[in-house]
């Protein structure tokens, strides 16, 4: 059962995927996500951060069970999602939401904006009729859209009003926690400042819990109470979004750090960026990081280090806590 204070509780979260390969006995799996935990607090806002290919949006979708996790239990409030059936499963989705990263690819181009807003009441039998169009146009209002919109198509909307569409159909149902998958990455610069604050706005208002998916640490710190760290379908470092960035105690999470763009940067132009992760393989036991590690040690190729405490409720899964 989910501990008290917590809207959502992830315990040894695992999501492996199996290469088909013919003429090939080889079944070792991509351990996409491997063992991950974590939990939010009601009302928080938890940053998922990373670089492309770490497992963080296949950690949130499979969270939701957009697609089925290999193991671990997944509470919400005090019920273990992993093991509803079906239709007790059908009941509870109203209550978690998703916000997907592309607003191009996640609209139904031959649907009106008041079906895609309004087709999430009418499967769940939450309002019809004159009531679902009342409500239809209620939240496009409250995303900055305007109530006559609900006649127009999606190719008629820029990308920004586009994803305040997408935020509009996953708030239309009030939910109680919402996955945002990248949601202002593909947006321009000063659009995504303003998706920000909407959606730091539909927090305050409706009481709404976040898990924050990026890969820009900018963005996380913006939005986020605590961040989460993930690298290779692991969590290597957690802990409050200002302590994360006044100390960050993982190889990994100093690495991210000093990628991000300065106006006068000092790093050497040969060092290196975390783009060049897809050029290493995991090691076959010990650390992840520890190819890349610059104070990598013997201990860190046989032993694979454990999320541990550092004080102030700051973990990091390091042997060796620089």
């Amino acid at each position: 059962m989910a501990e008290n204070g917590f809207l959502l509780q992830v315990r040894d979260l695992k999501k492996y995927f199996y290469r088909e390969r013919m003429f090939s006995a080889d079944k070792k799996p991509i351990r996409a996500v491997d063992g991950i935990s974590f939990s939010i607090r009601k009302g928080e806002t938890l940053g998922l951060v990373g670089e492309s290919g770490c497992g963080k949006t296949t950690a949130g979708k499979a969270v939701l069970r957009l697609i089925e996790p290999t193991s671990g239990q997944i509470f919400f409030k005090d019920q273990d999602i992993l093991q509803l059936d079906r239709e007790a499963l059908r009941r509870t989705r109203p209550r978690m939401q998703f916000i997907f990263q592309d607003p191009y690819e996640s609209l139904n181009p031959r649907m009106k904006v008041g079906e895609i807003v309004g087709e999430g009441l009418e499967v769940h039998r939450l309002a019809r009729g004159t009531e679902k169009v009342r409500r239809v146009s209620e939240i496009l209002e409250k995303v900055g859209l305007h109530s006559q919109d609900t006649e127009r198509y999606p190719h008629e909307f820029s990308g920004g009003q586009r994803q305040r569409i997408g935020i509009a159909r996953a708030v239309s149902l009030h939910p109680e926690l919402i996955v945002a998958d990248e949601p202002v990455s593909a947006l321009d610069v000063s659009i995504q400042a303003q998706i920000l604050n909407l959606l730091m706005d539909l927090r305050d208002q409706f009481g709404l819990t976040y898990l924050f998916i990026s890969h820009d640490l900018r963005i996380v710190k913006h939005i986020s109470d605590r961040i989460a760290v993930m690298y290779m379908g692991k969590i290597v470092e957690m802990a409050g979004a200002e302590d994360l960035f006044r100390r960050p105690l993982h190889p990994y999470t100093q690495l991210l750090l000093t990628a991000i763009p300065k106006l006068a940067p000092r790093q050497p132009a040969e060092a290196e960026t975390p783009a060049q992760e897809s050029r290493i393989l995991p090691p076959e036991s010990g650390c992840l990081f520890q190819p890349r590690c610059p104070h990598s040690k013997e201990t860190c190729h046989s032993q694979d280090p454990v999320l541990l405490d550092h004080g102030e409720d700051h973990r990091v899964a390091c042997h060796f806590v620089q």
